[in-house]
Order: C-alpha cells, then structure tokens, then sequence
C-alpha cells in the first residue's frame, strides 16, 4: 500500500501558474481520477479524527466542513469527502443550467492569500446537479450533505421566490439540510432579498413548502439562509428576528465581501466580485458574535469566512459558531487545513 505523503506544496506552484478557473478545473478532475483508483486513492486521504457533534438534529463526523463554490453541480462529493471534511456544501444550483459572468471571472491575490471571484452561479441546472448527487456515497460513509439553491440571473428579483421553490422541492429529498443563499454579490440585486420584506416574504414561502415537503419523508429537513458580513449590525439584529421569526433551522456566516481595503493596491484588487479569504474572517466574526446574542442557543450558527488555520477554526467557534466551513484556505494551504481545524477544535475542547 502506498503511504500518504503530502503532495500539495509540489502541485500548488504548478496549479498556480495556470489561470484560475482552469486551475480549479483540473484540480478537481484530477482529484476524481486518483480517489477512484484503489492504488492511489489512500495517498490523498487524509486522516482526520472523529469528533462527532450534533446539530440541527444532526451527527456530524466533526465540525470542519466544505462550503458551497468549489463543487457547484456536485461531481466531486465523494472525491472531496476524502479529505476528511465532516459536512460537504455543494452548489450554488439554479432551476436552469447558466453560464455565469463571462470569463475571466475567478482571480488569486496571493500575496494575500485572498481570492476575487464574479462567478455569477454557473452551473448545469437542477437536473443535471440531482444526477450528480444521487451518485455519491459519501452520505452512506456518514458524511452530512448540504445542497445550495439559488435563482437564475434571468428571473426578476420580484420573482425570485419562484425559483427558491423549485429548488428546495428538488433538493428536498437528496439533502441533509439545504441552504437558501441569498447573499452571493454576483447576482443582480440577489442581496436586496436580506431587506426585511424581502427576506419575510421568502422564507414564508419557503417554510411553508417544507412543511408540505415533510410530509413525504419522515423527517424535516433543516433550512439555513446564508447572509453577507457587508451588513450592519442593526441589518445583522433584523435578520435575526426574521430567521427566530420563521423557525428557520440555522445561518451561515458569511458569504464573501465586496470591500477591497485589505488587498488595496495589489494586482487584481480592483476586480469585481467578491472577495475571499482573511479579512472576511473578521467580519464574519463580529456578524456571528451579533447572531449568537440575537438568536439564542438553539438556532444553529456555522461560520465561515477567512479560514486558513486551525486557530481560525477555534475563533469562529469561541464567537457562537457551532460548525465551520473552509474554501478559500483549502486553496491556499491544501487539504491539511481540515485536519488541522478538527484538531485545534478537539484541543479546546469546543
């Protein structure tokens, strides 16, 4: 048997010479190859302990998991599940297959270790993305699945309910929770659907559709609305009544930023989109602290944002966090960083 070695500081700077999205690509695909190989597969596997802890209703292996974005029509779940993650988030997925912003849309800041991205969910379409899901196995191993919706770029923002609905009846069945993001910056006007009457109008309707959805299977699936940290914190106090207000299940905290003062000056910084990376960690964590004091102890939180060390991991927790979430750092450092957030948790006992 081959031993693991860790192969990511020899790969990185290769990767890193490519364009961004290209490198995204390969480094997926070749991923896939290698985890479906019975010779090659236990070398990118990564040991990571169990710590299991529930939430929601329910057991996660432990609290380190993948946000949305990085697998956006679930190809990949079993394949990143190698890792160690404890919860895998795939998506964001649209009722229709769409391109997204035209390229080049996805750019590193490295001196940062900051990515700019304008995306603008591309992706195959519902179908296709419920294909995909229903050929994993990483739930069967234990493994927490969350699946992302979103709204086409075509549907007017009035009618953007409508879309939210048929992704949650599609995913409904294939989920261990699902996540309404109406967050992402690179959607026309998708983040006026934070304003109160938006926000209240949406997940009424949506509460409502579980309710009907839950009939069906024995158990109710949880809801989490995925918010921006470019709110106030009077924005931040007003989402958390309306997520008290609806019985949602949870929030994820936070989306990227669209504020450019810590890469201010540096190649690509002037780039729409969004950024990523370690000045979203401080504001995600004053968004979750805000949360935590609003929501009380039952609501679940998961943070992320700016992750890239397991001392991270252990702050978002300490805030009121009760899971996390890595991207950006798993570009930047490699799949280590799941293991070494599981153990900087398990360290504090948290």
């Amino acid at each position: 048997m081959l031993s693991k070695i860790n192969l990511f500081p020899l790969v990185r700077p290769l990767l890193f010479r490519l364009d961004a999205e290209d490198a995204h690509h390969k480094t997926l695909d070749g991923l896939s190859k290698v985890s479906k190989s019975s010779l090659l597969k236990n070398c990118i596997a990564m040991d990571v302990p169990q710590t299991p802890k529930k939430v929601m209703g329910l057991t996660f292996l432990n609290p380190v998991g993948l946000a949305a974005g990085l697998d956006k029509n679930g190809e990949y779940i079993d394949a990143l599940g190698s890792f160690g993650f404890g919860f895998i988030e795939v998506g964001t997925v649209t009722p229709k297959a769409q391109d997204g912003n035209p390229k080049p849309r996805l750019f590193r800041i490295p001196e940062k270790q900051c990515i700019i991205n304008r995306m603008g969910f591309n992706n195959q379409g519902l179908d296709t993305f419920l294909a995909n899901v229903q050929k994993h196995r990483y739930r069967e191993r234990g493994g927490i699945l969350g699946l992302n919706i979103g709204k086409n770029a075509t549907t007017p923002i009035e009618n953007a309910v409508d879309d939210y609905l048929i992704g949650l009846r599609g995913v409904y069945a294939h989920a261990d929770y699902i996540t309404i993001n109406i967050s992402s910056p690179n959607t026309e006007n998708l983040r006026s659907l934070q304003g109160e009457d938006e926000l209240n109008r949406l997940l009424s309707a949506l509460v409502q559709e579980r309710e009907i959805l839950a009939q069906a299977q024995p158990t109710k699936v949880p809801i989490l609305l995925k918010i921006a940290p470019d709110i106030s914190e009077e924005q931040c106090v007003a989402i958390a009544n309306i997520i008290r207000e609806h019985q949602l299940d949870g929030v994820i905290a936070t989306n990227t930023t669209l504020s450019r003062d810590y890469v201010r000056g540096l190649e690509h910084a002037d780039e729409a989109g969004g950024l990523s990376g370690p000045p979203v960690h401080a504001m995600s964590l004053e968004i979750i602290k805000t949360l935590r004091r609003h929501l009380g102890p039952d609501i679940a939180i998961i943070g992320v944002g700016g992750i890239n060390q397991g001392r991270h991991a252990v702050e978002k927790i300490k805030a009121g966090a009760d899971l996390v979430q890595i991207y950006t750092g798993l570009i930047y450092q490699g799949p280590h960083l799941v293991k070494d957030c599981v153990n900087a948790i398990k360290a504090h006992n948290l």
